[in-house]
């Protein structure tokens, strides 16, 4: 899985196409989209038109809320296949845990079916807690390969990136650089990249790199998607990456996984 990609949040149907292609082209060979986004048939189309051998590219996909439940996951997998038209998925995710919903331990039997099946080389989950990993553990005994998260410098995500380094979860940043605000406005961000030459933004998404973090930027704009990639040519101090993980105090963008219902 590469450590870098493209996010596609937000970006509407008819315009997701031209960003995945530049990606691509500029280097990307992770494109994260999902079910929820509606632009899935267009990513895919953006895949196919790039030229690049489809076991080049890392596909990750979302399950939609409303399609939690074994039978419908497995529907809602198929969908998602022919909307992407492609075969297999790289990666498939739970998007949300849903706790008050109670359905996302059987929803996890679906992704269990479809990863034995081939149809999904690896399964995993988003925006789930140390308590929902648990649970998954506990019941089912099998290990999600990524859990994606809200994960940027005001909200580090210690604890749980500790859980995941103990049970073998890769940690997927989205929201890497705080949709553009908060810390990349603050002095500390601002002195380690004046330090660098480099932008604050490259700073933040290799200071995801020296933690360990997969990230995915969403961007439509070629010159930050191109940017966004140039991260891998130079390393922080651990002073630098002491000093940025200590930026707060912690915040979230998005809701609380064990509040948020879907809707």
């Amino acid at each position: 899985m590469p450590q870098l990609g493209l996010g596609v949040f937000k970006i509407a149907p008819d315009e997701v196409g031209p960003p995945v292609q530049v990606a691509i082209e500029a280097g990307y060979r992770l494109i994260d989209t999902a079910a929820a986004y509606g632009n899935e048939a267009g990513v895919g189309q953006a895949v196919r038109d790039s030229g690049v051998p489809r076991h080049d590219l890392f596909l990750t996909t979302k399950l939609a809320n409303d399609d939690h439940g074994y039978e419908r996951a497995l529907r809602a997998f198929d969908a998602s296949l022919a909307a992407l038209r492609t075969d297999y998925l790289d990666l498939y995710l739970i998007h949300w845990p849903l706790p008050k919903r109670d359905l996302y331990v059987e929803t996890w039997r679906a992704l269990e079916k479809l990863r034995a099946e081939g149809v999904a080389r690896s399964i995993g989950v988003s925006n789930f807690t140390e308590a929902h990993l648990g649970r998954l553990l506990e019941e089912t005994g099998t290990v999600p390969a990524v859990n994606q998260v809200e994960l940027h410098p005001c909200l580090t995500q210690a604890a749980l990136r500790e859980f995941h380094a103990w049970h073998g979860v890769t940690t997927e940043a989205w929201a890497p650089i705080a949709h553009g605000r908060g810390p990349l406005d603050g002095q500390t961000v601002r002195e380690v990249a004046d330090r660098y030459d480099r932008s604050p933004v490259q700073v933040v998404l290799r200071w995801h790199v020296e933690l360990g973090n997969v990230a995915i930027p969403k961007s439509a704009t070629p010159e930050r998607i191109r940017s966004n990639l140039q991260v891998f040519d130079f390393e922080l101090a651990q002073s630098d990456v002491d000093r940025i993980s200590a930026l707060g105090p912690p915040e979230r963008l998005g809701p609380d996984p064990d509040e948020f219902d879907g809707d």
